[in-house]
């Protein structure tokens, strides 16, 4: 790791606003994003920032880094590049107490959650430069919490909520999540477990996911301001919009519904699944019903297609594929004449064996595979990230997306590839031409080559635009923000 002293102070050139959640998941990723574009419209450049994400859900960036997937969002919603200093801190689980940490884009090592927040005072320097970093580039820089700012527990090695707006002298918005239940204990709770000098930073509190008649909240709002001194500073109504984004983490997997189609397209929701997003294009498909298979439930017979999605832990997934019974399903879906699709880990599943002898996911060893592909994959400690935009010569489409792996494939597998990008072979394909895996990322995101693959599984595709419609959804999120907060009030808070 470079020298985590100080850095040169850049000069800030706009203000700082950081949403702080009342817990995961109440919206803070969505909710910035949507900012992100409200104020866009209005003329400011706009830069998103999270000190520190968890997620196994990455996007590269131009300088051959990578950030969390949700900052990926933001930044479109901006308009603006992604930068490895949208998210300068990313940790990537790998098992319930140890993650791959990720600084400013590059890999630093896997560490224990012990071993991490003794690390953690360590890398605020690195955070402080990288918001430095946009702040001077940027009008406006919407800084994201994580989890809960009232961890007291957490708050002396703290670089992403309260520890960082200590450090940086930020402003806060409070987010809750009216549709869980108990957002006023949970804000008012809040307010007696930090400091008084964190009370001050405090501009106020928004509630999301409200349903019904705001004049119905008016007495919470009342209680919240008599034991905080905080405003309410708007009500988020339940937004249709903001279903149509992609989810930050794998809990939001569970809400996603099915889609009513004639072909079944079933996906594995393996242990410390990666870029689930990947499917989302799929699941837009007004012909296909994506279903995701959660632990516990068999393999659908009726699957057209079962997809092998990536994993953090590609030897431990395929431990879980197996103790779930998903082999021998996945060997019945071939029989009866179905397809099995794998993505980066689920390509590596699909080989023969898996080694990883300098235990880079875990313990070290190695794990047989599927066997339905003729290859091997040996992890080792150099991650390949890289964006491809890339003629496929074997469909004719035009190929947008990224690899993002650690771990290369051998084999005479790959003599058959599934792609030819630009001339390039990648992943592979089985001689009968229904087992096919790739390392290639957002691979149904174009449209031409979706059409293409549907088509050959007997579906005609819609003419689906999915950067299209993910901005027109951004758009009309922005457009439920602009009539439920006081943008203005935002804005003046910031600073």
């Amino acid at each position: 790791m470079a020298d985590a002293g100080p850095a040169a102070k850049l000069p800030r050139r706009g203000r700082a606003l950081m949403i702080q959640g009342t817990s995961s998941d109440v919206g803070k990723s969505l909710l910035v994003a949507g900012l992100c574009r409200a104020f866009t419209r209005r003329g400011l450049k706009v830069a998103p920032f999270k000190a520190q994400n968890m997620s196994n859900n990455a996007a590269v960036t131009a300088e051959g880094g990578e950030i969390g997937r949700a900052q990926a969002l933001q930044a479109r919603a901006a308009g603006v590049p992604l930068s490895v200093h949208m998210n300068p801190v990313l940790l990537k689980p790998e098992t319930d107490i140890d993650a791959q940490v990720v600084v400013q884009g590059q890999v630093l090592g896997r560490f224990s959650a012990a071993q991490y927040q003794a690390l953690k005072p360590s890398l605020r320097p690195r955070v402080i430069e990288s918001l430095d970093r946009l702040s001077a580039t940027h009008d406006l820089v919407l800084i994201e919490g994580a989890g809960s700012g009232a961890e007291r527990y957490l708050r002396p090695q703290d670089i992403s909520n309260m520890g960082l707006a200590e450090a940086a002298d930020l402003p806060v918005v409070l987010l809750g999540d009216e549709s869980r239940g108990g957002v006023t204990a949970a804000v008012i709770g809040h307010h007696h477990l930090w400091s008084a000098s964190d009370r001050a930073r405090l501009g106020g509190v928004i509630v999301t996911k409200f349903r019904g008649d705001p004049a119905i909240f008016a007495p919470a709002a009342a209680d919240i301001r008599a034991e905080t001194g905080w405003p309410v500073l708007g009500l988020m109504r339940w937004s249709e919009a903001a279903r149509r984004l992609p989810e930050e983490d794998s809990l939001g997997l569970a809400r996603r519904p099915g889609t009513a189609g004639a072909l079944v397209i079933a996906v594995l929701d393996l242990p410390r699944i990666a870029n689930f997003d990947d499917l989302d294009p799929l699941a837009a498909e007004p012909g296909v019903d994506l279903r995701w298979v959660r632990p516990g439930q068999p393999i659908p017979p009726e699957a057209a297609v079962v997809i092998l999605p990536g994993s953090k832990a590609t030897r431990a997934a395929l431990l879980a594929l197996r103790a779930e019974g998903w082999e021998i399903d996945l060997r019945a879906n071939l029989r009866r004449g179905g397809r099995v699709v794998g993505i980066c880990a689920g390509f590596q599943m699909l080989g023969r064996v898996v080694r990883d002898p300098e235990g880079i996911e875990g313990s070290p060893g190695e794990t047989e595979g599927l066997g339905l592909l003729d290859l091997e994959t040996v992890i080792g400690p150099t991650k390949r990230l890289t964006e491809i935009d890339a003629r496929d010569h074997v469909s004719g489409a035009r190929v947008t997306g990224y690899e993002m792996h650690m771990g290369e494939s051998f084999g005479h597998a790959l003599a058959r590839p599934w792609l030819r990008l630009d001339g390039r072979p990648e992943g592979a394909l089985s001689g009968d031409g229904r087992v096919m895996g790739s390392y290639l990322h957002g691979l149904f995101g174009a449209g031409d080559f979706r059409r293409h693959w549907l088509s050959q599984l007997g579906l005609t595709a819609a003419a689906l635009d999915h950067a299209a419609r993910l901005d027109a959804a951004l758009d009309a999120f922005a457009d439920e923000i602009e009539a439920d907060l006081d943008l203005d009030a935002l804005l003046a808070l910031a600073r």
